[in-house]
């Protein structure tokens, strides 16, 4: 079977890693002219390194390996410890925190020379049933057995699919960046999240002497830089290390990205397209779930691709609404819980402090459980 897939962000190069894994043939077309570099880090849990480790990809000195999670006050007050590592050895599979950057990377490493173009503007697709072929925006044309949108949550093959871009802002903006500062704050394999009433801080190792660090609050317009002034007034007051982690960053290396939301629909596409990571189910970051599930979806969607081929190719639209039928199920509920920014809001201390570490731990594995088919085991069979 030949794919097509719009996009060559995480959830497109992991459809043609596992798409190439499972025997298919895969081209993938980036409108930007090169491989994109922005968007500091993404943590990447149990379920999404299980699937990066099945498509073959290359994990050895990615990033950091994530063993406890603080929770604090803005006044420095601990109020839990989530401990990472006990899932880690009870799931299987570590979690990473990485560079963006890095992990598009190790993606596209030992792709087929090709596999890849860039500067390839998506603008309309056509299906007559059998075939599907894409028309860029310079005319030229590409054709195969199914397209598949991973173009962001801009997404053009969203748009001619649902008639219109359903997305809306969902009233937070997120200032992040990468910084050289790390055993100065965190440690090597150990994250910190703060609330307070002004907004969110994280921090989170991500290897190579990498500190990803972010701050949330409410924003309801891409507002133009300075921004440090901003997040220096705003958090300045907070317990370290966050006067530490402002006193180190620079101007150059802030990037703003404002939330977004949309209801997550049953179809996701027709005929022989779908739609797979942001594009079928943008949700904001506040539970660190865009990046992984985009790659539970790249996972379900070839293991179900590779089955209809076993059995002939005329089930291949019944195989894709099958496929976002599945998915829907799983990420529809994580998105409605992003958009709510439940873990940005700021939450009395008391009852946190009345919520013991070993629960706030197993509450933890259960959800890296229930928001994983990979973990579940689910999602590839039952076509219909």
């Amino acid at each position: 079977m030949k794919l097509l897939v719009v996009g060559a962000g995480v959830g497109g190069l992991a459809v043609a890693r596992g798409a190439l894994v499972a025997g298919h043939d895969v081209r993938v077309f980036e409108r930007a002219e090169k491989p994109r570099t922005t968007g500091a880090a993404i943590t990447v849990w149990a379920g999404g390194v299980g699937i990066l480790r099945e498509f073959g990809v290359r994990l050895d000195e990615a990033g950091a390996r994530i063993d406890s999670i603080d929770a604090r006050t803005d006044a420095g007050e601990r109020l839990y410890t989530i401990d990472v590592l006990t899932s880690t050895k009870r799931l299987g599979h570590e979690s990473l925190t990485v560079p963006r950057r890095s992990l598009l990377e190790r993606l596209a490493e030992g792709l087929p020379s090709g596999t890849i173009e860039y500067g390839r503007d998506f603008n309309r697709f056509t299906d007559d049933g059998k075939r599907v072929t894409i028309t860029f925006a310079d005319g030229s044309t590409a054709t195969g057995d199914v397209l598949i949108g991973a173009d962001g949550h801009r997404s053009a093959v969203r748009r001619q699919l649902w008639g219109h871009d359903p997305t809306a802002p969902a009233g937070w903006a997120t200032w992040q960046g990468l910084g050289t500062f790390l055993a100065d704050v965190t440690g090597p394999h150990h994250g910190i999240m703060i609330n307070g009433r002004d907004g969110f801080c994280g921090l989170m190792p991500a290897g190579e002497g990498l500190l990803q660090w972010w701050f949330s609050y409410p924003c309801t317009t891409d507002r133009g830089g300075p921004h440090l002034p901003t997040l220096r007034r705003r958090y300045g007051a907070w317990a370290d290390p966050v006067p530490l982690v402002l006193e180190k960053v620079d101007e150059a290396e802030i990037e703003m990205f404002p939330h977004y939301t949309h209801r997550v629909p049953p179809r996701w596409g027709t005929g022989r397209a779908t739609l797979v990571g942001d594009a079928a189910h943008t949700m904001p970051p506040v539970v660190a779930q865009g990046a992984n599930q985009a790659l539970e979806d790249a996972w379900v969607l070839t293991g179900r691709l590779t089955e209809t081929t076993a059995r002939g190719p005329d089930g291949t639209a019944d195989t894709l609404r099958g496929y976002e039928r599945a998915r829907r199920r799983r990420a529809a509920p994580i998105a409605r819980l992003a958009a709510t920014e439940y873990t940005y809001r700021y939450r009395p201390p008391v009852i946190d402090r009345l919520t013991p570490s070993p629960v706030v731990s197993w509450a933890y594995r259960h959800w890296l459980t229930q928001t994983s088919d990979y973990l579940r085991g689910s999602g590839r069979r039952r076509t219909r």
